[in-house]
């Protein structure tokens, strides 16, 4: 014979979320080893974090403290606050937060904050159960906790945000000492893309800087948008009509391509010898880029003025 589980609501085992559950678990905090990724021991209550008193204070199998925080019904931003406050304020390396329901903002939080490896979070639902006509019995769920996926996805996350900080470092030093040779792109703010766009005269024309990781770029980059795949090829047949021309006045041979296969077309100048990643040689290419820019818009300035667009 088999019984059946019937929920029973928390209150109804423990009346008092402080006197009644968080004593409890106290004296029973081994039942949350068979849903957490390692053993609670010492759990000690109302432990002092500051101004703040934390529910109850674990040690893990290396001895690390374990904040844990107690909350009868649905998860709130005052708890998530408190859980990483007193983390912080004990130097914990994680952090149970035990709640009735858990809503999917903060799911969503703690496996944001699980992109660290500073601490681990983890959300455990609590439910009350009984077979039958047995004594009421707690049921934890692990909800959310780190994993190797998340801390990967944060060390991604963590060097894009490095690059990003990086590329608007070069932008304000390129862009600064354009600025002291060419207006064209004296009214542009620092970005973190890849490349520093302005306006070459004509809709959808923009004379671009680029960077890449150990060589930059200038182009001429033509885009009228979703509805002139047609429009774009033509204004570039019309530049390469005159290419012979545009190249002698630029100096040297530039990498026209048309890209058949995609919306845009562009006019390319590669600059080897040094890029974002090669920091020490920022300076000499960054000059370098002006000095290509200079040349290249020069020479294709007229062209692009005479465009009946």
């Amino acid at each position: 014979m088999i019984g059946k589980i019937q929920r029973v609501p928390i209150r109804e085992v423990w009346k008092h979320e402080a006197h009644d559950f968080t004593r409890w678990l106290k004296e029973n905090i081994d039942v949350l080893d068979d849903v957490l990724d390692f053993t609670l021991t010492n759990a000690e209550r109302e432990q002092s974090a500051g101004d703040f008193s934390v529910d109850l204070v674990a040690q893990d199998d290396a001895g690390n403290p374990v904040i844990i925080e107690n909350q009868f019904g649905k998860s709130d931003h005052d708890h998530l606050g408190k859980l990483i406050t007193y983390a912080a304020a004990l130097d914990a390396k994680r952090a149970v937060w035990i709640v009735g329901e858990a809503r999917a903002e903060h799911v969503q939080a703690v496996t944001s904050l699980n992109e660290s490896k500073a601490t681990a979070f983890y959300v455990v639902k609590l439910e009350g159960i009984r077979i039958n006509d047995s004594l009421p019995a707690p049921l934890f769920t692990l909800i959310v906790g780190p994993s190797e996926e998340g801390r990967q996805v944060g060390a991604i996350k963590k060097e894009m945000a490095e690059i990003d900080q990086r590329r608007q470092k070069f932008w304000s030093q390129l862009l600064a000492k354009a600025k002291e040779r060419t207006s064209l792109h004296a009214n542009i703010t620092p970005g973190t893309n890849h490349w520093s766009s302005a306006s070459a005269g004509k809709g959808g024309l923009v004379f671009s800087y680029i960077i890449l990781k150990h060589e930059a770029a200038v182009e001429l980059y033509i885009d009228r948008g979703k509805e002139s795949q047609s429009d774009n090829k033509a204004i570039f047949d019309a530049l390469a009509k005159s290419k012979n021309a545009i190249e002698k006045a630029f100096g040297s041979p530039l990498e026209w391509m048309r890209l058949e296969a995609k919306r845009a077309s562009r006019i390319k100048k590669m600059i080897p010898g040094g890029g974002l990643d090669d920091e020490e040689k920022w300076p000499e290419t960054q000059t370098g880029m002006v000095d290509t820019m200079l040349r290249f818009e020069k020479a294709l300035k007229p062209y692009i003025d005479k465009l009946d667009i």
